[in-house]
């Protein structure tokens, strides 16, 4: 199964502040994929490195 935005959830977590330089067309897209999920940007790209991580530790067994 692939990555989706149902998987978006808000929970409040420690964080830490990270500055990320990436190209305006991945933006572009991160921000279509929030508008139609009803989420921030944030919440999308979290949620793609979380699944992304988890994706490579299943590889890894």
């Amino acid at each position: 199964m692939g990555y989706s935005t149902k998987r978006i959830a808000k929970q409040k977590v420690d964080a830490t502040y990270k500055s990320l330089y990436i190209s305006q067309e991945l933006v572009d897209k991160i921000e279509t994929l929030a508008a139609e999920s009803n989420s921030s940007f944030n919440a999308v790209v979290i949620s793609m490195i979380e699944y992304c991580l988890d994706d490579m530790e299943e590889e890894k067994q």
